[in-house]
């Protein structure tokens, strides 16, 4: 049985902890507020360019642009590019974990292909450190200060990859902010831009006039397209690990007063046993005398 000293030091152990992750929470909390404002204000943006451009896809010469090429991305043998978000920091419960299940996934559902990894956060550029896999680049400590041009650092090189032909498909794989509560992992393709279906283009044509030219315009869209989608995806991901990491410390929070309300109840019966063992002893000696 435990001393009365260790189980105080436990429980002092335990209230200090609880201190942490309560500070934890609410600095969680007011980073989330932040985030999620951002997420809110940049779907609008991000989804009206994606409907845009996969009308515009659809309509127009693939030979336009490199960025608007049809590559089959499901054929033995295509060079896939993966695109992994995952945190800087952990205490967030499963935030991380599930990202790279999601990425396992991948890998196994393409078993034939090429597939590589782009590493953003410093927890999936760990995890994968130790691992067989090949990785095309990595960026790590973007989301303290997240900017629209982290956002061009990543899509520079898979934009540059995809138009020379290096690579037939890029995709993204991070967790979408649903909620406080819910957070989804999303793996969303990127290139090529997917086309809407023939269906969907009957009835009134929508068209479009270019000014000056279509070919101009699609030099300066496309590329602002990609980093728009993956900024997307960095906010997103930004939003959903703060969520999680609050609701992964409240309930640390809960579970220690629990904890704590635990160990007060086993501390007083030890110390209860002690007193009443004394006053044995106690007596026994007035006895025996």
């Amino acid at each position: 049985m435990p001393s009365l000293i260790d189980i105080r030091r436990r429980i002092r152990a335990v209230k200090s902890t609880q201190q942490i992750t309560k500070a934890m929470k609410m600095v969680a909390a007011s980073r989330m507020r932040r985030a999620h404002d951002r997420v809110v204000s940049a779907r609008p943006y991000s989804k009206g360019l994606l409907r845009v451009l996969t009308s515009l896809a659809s309509r127009v010469d693939s030979n336009l642009h490199p960025l608007l090429a049809e590559r089959d991305t499901a054929k033995a043998g295509a060079r896939i590019v993966a695109i992994v978000i995952t945190g800087d920091k952990g205490l967030a419960g499963s935030f991380n974990s599930n990202i790279v299940k999601a990425a396992a996934h991948f890998l196994v559902d393409r078993t034939h292909q090429q597939v590589e990894f782009v590493l953003v956060g410093r927890k999936g550029r760990d995890y994968y450190k130790r691992r067989p896999v090949t990785t095309r680049g990595e960026l790590v400590g973007l989301f303290t200060r997240l900017t629209s041009q982290h956002a061009a650092e990543v899509a520079g090189p898979v934009i540059e990859a995809f138009a020379s032909g290096q690579v037939d498909g890029v995709y993204i794989i991070y967790n979408e902010f649903k909620s406080i509560m819910t957070q989804k992992t999303s793996v969303e393709q990127l290139l090529p831009i997917p086309r809407l279906e023939a269906a969907a283009t009957d009835g009134p044509a929508l068209d479009y006039l270019y000014e000056p030219d279509a070919a101009t315009i699609f030099e300066k869209l496309l590329p602002r397209y990609v980093e728009s989608r993956i900024f997307a995806a960095l906010l997103e991901s930004n939003a959903a690990f703060y969520a999680a990491q609050m609701t992964a410390m409240d309930s640390a929070t809960k579970n220690s007063a629990d904890m704590l309300e635990s160990l007060t109840l086993y501390m007083n019966k030890v110390r209860q046993a002690a007193i009443t063992r004394e006053i044995i002893e106690v007596v026994s000696g007035a006895q025996a005398l």
